[in-house]
């Protein structure tokens, strides 16, 4: 498919010239027949040393035939260098600042708040269970929310696909919490180094796992796809080309790298998010992969509590919005001159309000419910398995009076919370600290 005519056609002058003529250059010619050796325009086989005038006229009749050979090159080159370039079009509108500010206001709020280990740690398990219900419920997985909760936490090992897309996402949402608080996120806008491919093709392998033929997962797509409209089910947007896949992602790694210091990392996530989907890099696994990338961008905020918070819950409220915000309808290359994003972010920026409003709101409900509370017995028994590695109801006996059956509430209290688990049986039985699942 030919994207430039200009292009193709320079092309073609460059390319079909005969070989004969081009052995026929003036260089091997002489100005007529008879002419004396000093005049002639190139040399020849017995043209012996020539003198400086000599050599000019040969250079000054070669000019012609250098622009005809040359120029082609260079229009090709231009032409290529301004496709390469990621230059994403939005204005800032009242309503896109507005929102810049807000959300602002809000993540310092929630930053400076203190909330129990016992909140946080309910929180952080209920978030991941919206968002990996309504990451893949987006992508038209049937499993309601109470499903999801009782696959997340018995991850069985037989798994249908629709159960596998949910522990899948649920993987991928616990490795990229665990670079995040480690300091270690790829995306981070403090790490240059650390942004590149190799993360994405990571979370889209972890998406597809044993969902995808394996030679299509962790790879960038070799063959042309379509997006179908969800509900008629027929073909409305066709994205790049793969063989201009990984260009495309290349440039707006670049962007992203280049910018990170320049643009506020909100305008940055956002425009990653709508042209990852653009670009449409993968077989499968493009939203997932795009909604997951983005929540590690969006971690270079600074909002310290960021695991807590589903803002894919915001667009699985109105799939259909959500869908006509990020995508396109059309042929990618004839509307890519047209694209802008000021519309989708805005759309984007409202979610991330709405979902911070939300979780903030629930928080401070939740901070000292008696269900949620730990008492001084409670942190006597989870400070002892820091220390020790673990805890038997025995070792316990020695830290308070409780009697035996209050002693064993306060342990199911511990488990229900997800701060410990049970090991072993009958007397030989002990608990430890749980340790995060990341099926």
């Amino acid at each position: 498919m030919i994207r430039d005519a200009g292009v193709a056609q320079w092309q073609s002058r460059a390319f079909i010239r005969p070989r004969s003529q081009v052995r026929s250059l003036p260089s091997a010619q002489k100005v007529g027949v008879g002419a004396s050796k000093d005049k002639v325009v190139g040399p020849t086989p017995t043209s012996g040393t020539k003198s400086y005038a000599t050599v000019k006229e040969n250079f000054i009749s070669l000019i012609p035939w250098l622009i005809i050979y040359i120029r082609p090159s260079i229009v090709y080159n231009m032409s290529m260098a301004k496709l390469t370039m990621f230059q994403p079009r939005y204005t800032i509108t009242p309503r896109l600042l507005a929102n810049i500010k807000r959300i602002a206001e809000l993540v310092t709020e929630l930053n400076y708040s203190h909330f129990s280990k016992v909140v946080l740690l309910d929180f952080e398990r209920r978030a991941r269970e919206i968002s990996a219900h309504s990451s893949t419920s987006i992508e038209g997985n049937p499993l309601p929310l109470t499903e999801v909760k009782k696959i997340m936490k018995h991850a069985p090992e037989h798994a249908r696909d629709s159960e596998r897309e949910v522990l899948n996402y649920n993987r991928a949402l616990v490795r990229l919490n665990t670079l995040i608080q480690q300091d270690s996120n790829p995306f981070s806008f403090e790490s240059v180094e650390r942004v590149d491919l190799k993360l994405i093709l990571d979370i889209q392998k972890t998406v597809t796992a044993g969902l995808i033929d394996k030679l299509r997962s962790g790879k960038l797509r070799q063959e042309p796809v379509f997006v179908n409209n969800p509900q008629t089910r027929q073909p409305i947007y066709f994205p790049p080309d793969h063989q201009d896949i990984q260009r495309l992602i290349g440039n707006l790694l670049t962007y992203v790298n280049e910018n990170k210091t320049k643009i506020d990392p909100l305008i940055i996530a956002g425009i990653f998010h709508k042209q990852f989907v653009i670009i449409h890099p993968f077989v499968d696994g493009n939203g997932r992969t795009t909604r997951l990338a983005t929540k590690v961008l969006l971690a270079g905020m600074g909002l310290n509590t960021f695991n807590l918070f589903s803002f894919e819950n915001y667009y699985n409220q109105n799939v259909t919005k959500y869908f006509q915000n990020v995508g396109l309808v059309g042929n990618y290359y004839d509307i890519q001159g047209a694209i802008d994003f000021t519309s989708w972010l805005e759309y984007f920026t409202d979610g991330i309000i709405d979902e911070l409003l939300r979780v903030g709101n629930e928080l401070a409900k939740s901070n000292n419910t008696p269900a949620t509370k730990l008492q001084s017995y409670h942190h006597a028994v989870v400070n002892y398995i820091k220390k020790h590695g673990f805890i038997k109801d025995s070792d316990y006996s020695q830290l308070t009076a409780r009697a035996r059956p209050t002693r064993n509430l306060d342990f199911k209290k511990l488990i229900e919370l997800g701060l410990i688990e049970k090991q072993g049986k009958g007397k030989a039985t002990f608990y430890v600290l749980k340790k995060q699942n990341s099926n």
